[in-house]
């Protein structure tokens, strides 16, 4: 199949390379000309406009716009829907606010254009593990572009399979599932974001424990010099707290036992605090999400090991940067 591609940053182009990879075909666009020259030159159909981006597209379309949240997407959509015709397919699969989708989709289905939010989990290793989808939209055409969904996902690997779901969907066991309508999609990723808030909070909270269980105000028998990458890597075989998040901890220990070029300074990218307003509308108490989200706040003020921590796993599963500062030395930059 023919996909369409807006936005070739970090995800976007890795999710083109993956899918020409499985056999299909892409046209792409960005702004950045050599990120559509770089994609061009591995068999992509390169745009140099919109409008161009649009023509090159066989019909029905399927566009997919993978763009930050906020304005620039809203604007990106925008600008796409006015370019397309009925039957046509727009897909968001960055990391929007689920009511934005609620309200796209139905602006878009009176133009007779369908809408996807496509929440999408991989960072920058989904080109060889895959993506997690969480998709949502109409059914009929999340089953008409499964062939796309099917090269994306990471597929059933050697996870085995969960007793009692033979009658389940198997795309699921694939790593992607129809979630429901429009909006269905970046709402389940939004709660899947809180979740990871608390267990990547939970790690680091644990190694900042042991690497101060030699501080000398314990006394000399109860303190121990711990080696946390190893303890680290002991974790990850055989123990009940194994997961991806651990396996990035791990490998940024046995580089850097220290993590000495990280500050500490953890940004939050909207989904966690998307998660806890959620969680206040339906009165779900949700306290340890919610600490994560306070942490993470707390992090840009003062440093502890803990935040490096979470730091380097930002850093291994998304290629989330730590914020420079200023040559100026200027005061940090904000939420």
């Amino acid at each position: 199949m023919q996909l369409g591609m807006i936005g070739l940053g970090r995800m976007g182009g890795n999710i083109v390379r993956r899918l020409m990879k499985g056999g299909h075909t892409a046209v792409v666009y960005d702004k950045n000309e050599n990120a559509v020259a770089a994609l061009a030159a591995d068999g992509a159909a390169g745009a140099k406009a919109l409008e161009d981006f649009v023509a090159r597209l066989t019909t029905p379309r399927t566009a997919w716009v993978m763009l930050p949240a906020g304005k620039i997407t809203e604007a990106t959509i925008e600008a796409l829907a006015k370019l397309m015709q009925a039957g046509d397919v727009i897909i968001d699969g960055g990391n929007t606010f689920w009511q934005d989708d609620v309200r796209r989709g139905k602006a878009l289905k009176e133009r007779g254009i369908h809408y996807l939010d496509v929440g999408t989990s991989g960072g920058v290793w989904g080109i060889e593990r895959g993506y997690c989808m969480m998709i949502g939209g109409d059914k009929a055409v999340v089953d008409r572009l499964d062939p796309i969904f099917a090269c994306l996902a990471p597929g059933i690997g050697d996870i085995p399979h969960t007793q009692g779901r033979e009658a389940r969907d198997p795309r699921i066991e694939q790593g992607y599932i129809h979630a429901g309508p429009a909006g269905a999609g970046h709402f389940v990723k939004m709660i899947h974001n809180g979740i990871e808030y608390g267990l990547m909070q939970a790690y680091a909270e644990g190694f900042d424990i042991l690497k101060n269980a030699n501080i000398e105000a314990l006394p000399p028998d109860h303190r121990f010099d711990l080696d946390i990458a190893d303890i680290a890597e002991v974790w990850r075989r055989g123990s009940v707290i194994p997961s991806w998040l651990l396996d990035l901890t791990a490998s940024a220990l046995a580089k850097n036992p220290t993590l000495g070029s990280y500050s500490g300074f953890v940004e939050d990218s909207g989904e966690g605090r998307w998660t806890v307003n959620a969680a206040i509308d339906e009165a779900v108490p949700a306290e340890v999400l919610t600490a994560a989200l306070f942490a993470r706040f707390r992090s840009r003020k003062d440093h502890t090991f803990a935040e490096k921590i979470l730091s380097a796993m930002r850093d291994g599963f998304g290629g989330h940067k730590e914020p420079q500062p200023a040559a100026t030395g200027a005061s940090k930059p904000k939420a």
